[in-house]
């Protein structure tokens, strides 16, 4: 979930410190001083409101690096040069709550269970999700479909680029969730309608629609990952804040088309019919009860596969 409140204040308080895996600083313990992690040209600080988690402080800061790596793959680098995470202690469930501010400067927290465990951490897509948010820029409130659908979409296919999610859990959290954005009778487009259901899965299926398009229309040289890699290069982060316009016309220049501008005009104030279950027959997505399997001789096969490359 991403934050537009004009104004966004978190105290910055910090506990200790501890050495953790490849890629973080050296670290002494030292109140009141954030845990700094580094991940390529980037720095991320890291602070705890308690030390009375079940799991290790070190476990929690690979798990911040983790997803920070999944944010890395997907755009190429870390969406902005310096991050902050706040992680809080919540007494029931696991992961949740998690919450991304541009102001001041790229941060979010985000709640982590007393007794959450490692296979909690592991499956975690949250902390992902907000770091994906970092990499956009922001915008007019009616079109927070955007930012919310953009995350949602890229979120398992850039966990799954680092390797913690296979393309089956992918593509089937894909047709289970989708069709949770599809409008429902009254709809008036994606700008007018904000439910929940078309805030993070209708942005998704925009999302899903202009992946597809701008493939097939360059022969699958082009992707929205080149969009939003141009978007983010051009200082489109969560920390500036751009008409919507400017950042479809930044995408679209990069992918050598108009297709983002299309779909918007298409999708944006009026409902927009998807046929959902023949998107997944021509991706080639065979959904069998709880199991997803792959058909390699469907028409858009190929691109299927150069989603999650």
């Amino acid at each position: 979930m991403k934050s537009n409140q004009v104004t966004r204040r978190t105290a910055l308080e910090c506990l200790l410190g501890l050495a953790a895996g490849p890629g973080m600083s050296t670290i002494l313990r030292a109140a009141d001083l954030p845990v700094r992690l580094e991940i390529g040209e980037t720095t991320i600080d890291v602070s705890f409101d308690s030390d009375q988690f079940d799991l290790e402080r070190a476990a929690l800061l690979d798990w911040v690096m983790q997803s920070a790596r999944a944010a890395t793959a997907y755009f190429g680098r870390f969406p902005v040069t310096h991050a902050r995470v706040r992680i809080l202690l919540s007494q029931d469930g696991r992961i949740s709550n998690g919450i991304s501010f541009g102001e001041p400067g790229a941060r979010c927290r985000i709640s982590v269970g007393r007794h959450a465990t490692l296979a909690d951490l592991n499956d975690d897509w949250e902390l992902t999700h907000e770091m994906i948010h970092f990499g956009f820029p922001s915008v007019e409130e009616r079109h927070h479909w955007i930012e919310e659908g953009i995350a949602t979409y890229v979120e398992p296919i850039a966990r799954a680029q680092v390797g913690r999610l296979t393309a089956e859990q992918v593509w089937g959290g894909m047709v289970d969730g989708m069709p949770q954005g599809l409008p429902a009778p009254g709809d008036q487009g994606l700008d007018n309608t904000h439910t929940w259901g078309r805030t993070y899965w209708g942005g998704a299926i925009f999302c899903l629609l202009a992946d597809i398009e701008i493939r097939k229309r360059t022969g699958n040289a082009k992707s929205l990952q080149d969009a939003l890699r141009a978007i983010n290069r051009a200082g489109g982060t969560i920390e500036a804040d751009w008409p919507l316009d400017r950042a479809i016309e930044v995408g679209d220049r990069a992918t050598q088309g108009k297709t983002l501008m299309e779909l918007y005009r298409r999708m944006a104030s009026k409902p927009a019919a998807v046929d959902l279950p023949d998107l997944w027959k021509q991706l080639g997505v065979v959904r069998d009860n709880r199991h997803v399997s792959f058909d390699n001789r469907a028409p858009l096969a190929s691109i299927r596969a150069s989603i999650l490359a």
